[in-house]
């Protein structure tokens, strides 16, 4: 049963809802990738400060993260926040065909969660709980952080090390349905794992030491007759294939771990008659305990030790990101889905699924009746998910797949849930393209459902903690239980980070340039 603040939550969000659709598509338009999130974190920014909070603009260091809050008097204070970063070879617009957003390729970033909805859907909670607050007097503080960088686990290891996530009361952590049996529900015991993210650096500063000839050097080393030094762009390939080469003998064959990896640098792009300076690998580790990201890291840095002598450089390793596996909080969990449960799973129009069959068409398979997956309008229990979740895993793993809201378990009592976003059945075992989803997420008809649902979802939990003391202090009470005494306690796991935000290497990103705003990999159109 729903208390009359929550009734003035839902009907906020019915009478927003135009807005939070429109709100979506400007960020699914924006597309930044990771660290280069300007565009996106300026509008929240901007958004926030209009609507009456008060904000850090660049918290913990990074140029496109912040902080804001709102305050009604002394009371808790509920976290909520926003991911706005895609993914780079991802850009499709809005559309039911396959294509770029106009003026880009397809190699610029583009939404794939989307967390262009995640970061709305949670700020529709945010503004209708304030909206609540504001009209039946509830004291207490709503914090919102902006978190960019989610697909390198990027922020929220250095937003907790710096205190970001301290003092509240609850944390409210939404994603997007992305796989099974996790649709409109919330994550139970098993909770995402740890990941550990880097980058060697190679760097080839004294090539004149690589040959020696015994007295008939040539004058000017760099002649073509002349040996020359391997450079960095034969380190960064010898570190790349042995760690493929090595990838079995990393860890044992279980435990769902996975291991990817970026070249973000090679050579300056020269094709002259010079070792290569400076090349740069980006490695992803995700894996259920930090032990085991522990062991693969020795193997990773044995390896750049191994390239960089063999070629005659030095390498740096720097980190991106140290996150810790989640922490399971059965009160938070129960609570945020009792507030699904009140909203109901999302349903979509029949133009929503007249726009799904033409995606189905366009993308080489045969149009349905209902085009979409039977799961996404309707609700599973966070037992029986978490029930179904265990049939693949040992009984000794813990923690499973990867997202970085784990760092924020450790500070607040923390519920993670998931609302269905727009996902076609498979006809006849025809496979999907990527696109297709990425296109479905920025369509409106298709993607508002989910934002709508998220957003009442966000909402009801938020003012349930303000306003229900029990549940409050029984979500705080399992908090303390499971850490050993909360932070600090026993069985608490601090904060990893210790590392700068790693603003400062050659991420991908949109640039300006005579041609205008491009992606750093000109489109074809206009090279």
């Amino acid at each position: 049963m729903t208390s009359s603040a929550q009734e003035t939550a839902l009907a906020c969000i019915d009478g927003i809802q135009p807005l939070l659709s429109a709100w979506t598509r400007t960020i699914f338009d924006f597309g930044e990738t990771a660290w280069r999130e300007y565009q996106s974190a300026a509008w929240y920014v901007e958004r926030l400060k209009r609507e009456g909070f008060s904000v850090e603009e660049g918290s913990g260091g990074m140029p496109t993260a912040f902080c804001a809050h709102w305050t009604n008097g002394d009371g808790p204070t509920v976290g909520m926040y926003a991911e706005y970063d895609a993914v780079p070879g991802n850009c499709q617009d809005a559309a039911t065909v396959k294509r770029p957003r106009p003026g880009l390729s397809v190699e610029a970033g583009g939404h794939t969660d989307p967390h262009s909805g995640l970061g709305i859907g949670s700020l529709g909670g945010l503004l209708a709980a304030k909206a609540a607050m504001l009209e039946h007097g509830i004291k207490g503080t709503l914090r919102f952080t902006g978190e960019p960088a989610e697909k390198v686990r990027g922020s929220k290891p250095i937003h907790a090390a710096k205190g970001y996530y301290d003092g509240l009361a609850g944390m409210i952590s939404f994603h997007p349905f992305y796989m099974l049996p996790l649709c409109n529900t919330a994550r139970w015991d098993t909770h995402c794992g740890a990941a550990y993210a880097m980058i060697y650096r190679f760097v080839c500063d004294e090539p004149e030491h690589w040959a020696r000839a015994a007295g008939d050097s040539a004058p000017i080393p760099q002649a073509h007759s002349a040996v020359r030094a391997p450079g960095a762009n034969d380190a960064l390939m010898m570190m790349y294939m042995a760690s493929k080469a090595l990838r079995d003998s990393m860890l044992t064959h279980q435990g769902g771990w996975s291991i990817s990896e970026a070249i973000l640098t090679a050579g300056q792009a020269t094709a002259d008659n010079l070792p290569a300076s400076l090349s740069e690998i980006q490695y992803m580790i995700r894996v259920p305990t930090i032990a085991m990201a522990e062991q693969v890291t020795a193997v990773l840095d044995r390896n750049a030790e191994a390239a960089a002598r063999m070629s005659g450089c030095r390498y740096e390793r720097h980190w991106v990101s140290k996150s810790r596996p989640g922490l399971a909080n059965h009160a938070m969990a129960g609570i945020t889905y009792a507030a699904l449960s009140t909203v109901g799973a999302p349903q979509w129009s029949e133009e929503a699924r007249a726009i799904a069959r033409e995606v189905q068409v366009n993308a080489g398979g045969e149009a349905t009746e209902n085009p979409f997956i039977d799961e996404l309008e309707r609700l599973i229990s966070p037992q029986e998910a978490e029930a179904i979740l265990r049939r693949d895993l040992p009984p000794s793993q813990v923690n499973s797949t990867s997202d970085d809201y784990t760092d924020m378990s450790w500070h607040a009592p923390t519920s993670r849930f998931y609302v269905a976003r727009p996902a076609l059945r498979s006809a006849n075992g025809h496979v999907y393209p990527a696109w297709v989803m990425n296109a479905l997420g920025g369509i409106s008809a298709t993607i508002d459902p989910m934002v709508t649902c998220a957003s009442k979802t966000v909402a009801l939990t938020a003012l349930r903690l303000l306003e229900d003391k029990t549940a409050r202090d029984g979500a705080m009470d399992e908090f303390v239980a499971r850490t050993g005494g909360g932070v600090g306690g026993s069985n608490w796991i601090a904060p990893l980070c210790d590392y700068e935000p790693p603003i400062n290497f050659r991420w991908p990103e949109y640039v300006t340039t005579p041609r205008g705003r491009d992606w750093w990999i000109p489109a074809a159109s206009t090279a």
